[in-house]
């Protein structure tokens, strides 16, 4: 990314984005509050939804969804409505700062042709009915009788593998609103999020919402840009970011592995984990990777096959970025992932200075994004702050552009160096830390102890 290219994405404000975010937060207060106690700021707040979308195919079920909850009618269909239309503000609001994004860059992206097979007879009437008491409900008036009755709905959604995507997100959705309790009492609720947890939530629940993709084979030459490690407490997802050079031409993809885990288990141990040596290995030793039939998905994601790769000839994540990232197409994201915070564009940025946490290239600040960095890497905060290359994921979140490093050039020791988040994914390369692990190996001692309750 050049200084002229960041100064096309940074300057000026992207038209219409802040007033449909003020619609959608207009909504999030209104299921803060409740749709049983609508008063007037929260009639005025679903009248500006209806009038938002005024235009467009969904004016009509919107807007008679909104007068008929003003007269207090509750039913599914005006709730599915209403989380329509806050998808399709925070779609418009994905899609134009994309559009910014791909214009700054020159980066190509494919339109969207994905459609999966029609999800009608799947169990989901129970999901639709306690979402709907949620929101009746509202956020503040949440007791643990309420979250206590997500768990049969949780356990209908799981017996069905169709619906375990809806099962999971309500199982975690529950978790954290009884995590929050009393929630009345707390100072600040994160509307948003909760929003975005409930509408989707609601679009999944519907009888209508196609179902999962079919997913095509596809071989080539793949070349990892750098992880994106999530982790939490019970759980840890990989996420790789590369370009993949195909018959098709250069794309950009990524893949995830995601493993559930306790909460002793931290730091580099995550990566004995995950049982994908192949993939694994292409990250600790910069390598690229030869695919044969590896199944993928509209939205530029590769369902991980080990033994649809193996090793290729060593590649450099640095070179790739700037030789080959360049001339990849982007993948269109599927409907229900249009959304500003899941917007994580593989980028390089070179030649910068680093002041007060961001990256200074020119006139212009491109601020690091150093909270996301994971444990388990050997990526730290001060060799970001010493670098002057980054391979990242460019993000938008708070109102900004964000840069997540996947991985950085800096100097090391008075030698130029290349540290990235995936260097110790066969395990700490620092003797140090090696040593460290050795004597605090919580995966083997939980095998092992495991192992024992399993012989008794």
């Amino acid at each position: 990314m050049l200084a002229t290219q960041l100064g096309m994405l940074l300057d000026g404000d992207v038209a219409g984005l802040a007033p449909a975010l003020d619609v959608a937060d207009g909504l999030d207060e209104v299921l803060a509050h409740g749709l049983s106690r609508l008063g007037e700021p929260e009639r005025a707040a679903l009248t500006a939804l209806a009038a938002a979308v005024g235009t467009s195919p969904l004016a009509v079920p919107v807007g008679e969804a909104v007068a008929k909850l003003a007269a207090g009618t509750v039913a599914d269909a005006y709730l599915a409505a209403l989380a329509g239309a806050r998808a399709a503000l925070f779609g418009a609001a994905h899609d134009a700062l994309l559009a910014r994004f791909d214009a700054a860059l020159g980066r190509r992206r494919d339109e969207w042709v994905g459609a999966g097979a029609d999800a009608a007879g799947l169990p989901l009437a129970a999901a639709r009915s306690w979402l709907t008491e949620l929101a009746v409900t509202g956020w503040r008036g949440v007791d643990e009788d309420l979250v206590a009755a997500s768990a049969s709905v949780v356990a209908a959604l799981l017996a069905e593998p169709r619906t375990r995507r809806l099962a999971v997100l309500l199982d975690g959705f529950g978790a954290e609103l009884r995590a929050c309790a009393p929630i009345a009492t707390m100072e600040l609720l994160p509307l948003r999020r909760w929003g975005d947890l409930w509408s989707r939530a609601v679009l999944l629940a519907q009888d209508a919402w196609p179902g999962p993709v079919e997913p095509t084979p596809v071989s080539g030459r793949l070349l990892p840009l750098g992880v994106d490690v999530h982790e939490h407490a019970t759980a840890v997802q990989l996420q790789v970011h590369g370009v993949l050079e195909s018959a098709d031409g250069v794309r950009l993809v990524r893949t995830s592995l995601v493993v559930a885990k306790v909460d002793t288990i931290v730091g580099p141990a995550v990566w004995t984990l995950f049982d994908a040596p192949v993939l694994l290995g292409a990250l600790a030793e910069h390598r690229a990777l030869e695919l044969t039939d590896m199944p993928s998905l509209p939205g530029g994601d590769l369902h991980w096959c080990e033994e649809a790769a193996r090793p290729g000839e060593p590649a450099d994540p640095f070179t790739t970025a700037r030789l080959t990232l360049p001339t990849a197409t982007a993948a269109a994201p599927s409907p229900l992932d249009r959304h500003p915070a899941r917007i994580a564009e593989p980028v390089l940025v070179e030649d910068y200075q680093v002041v007060d946490g961001a990256a200074v290239l020119g006139e212009h600040r491109l601020r690091f994004d150093l909270d996301r960095l994971p444990g388990c890497g050997p990526l730290t905060p001060a060799l970001v702050a010493g670098s002057t290359g980054c391979i990242g994921l460019l993000r938008w979140d708070a109102g900004e552009w964000l840069l997540q490093p996947l991985a950085v050039r800096a100097t090391v020791k008075r030698r130029p160096a290349q540290t990235g988040t995936g260097d110790w994914a066969l395990g700490p390369t620092d003797a140090k830390v090696a040593k460290a692990e050795a004597k605090n190996d919580a995966v083997s001692v939980l095998r092992e102890r495991a192992g024992r309750l399993l012989r008794s």
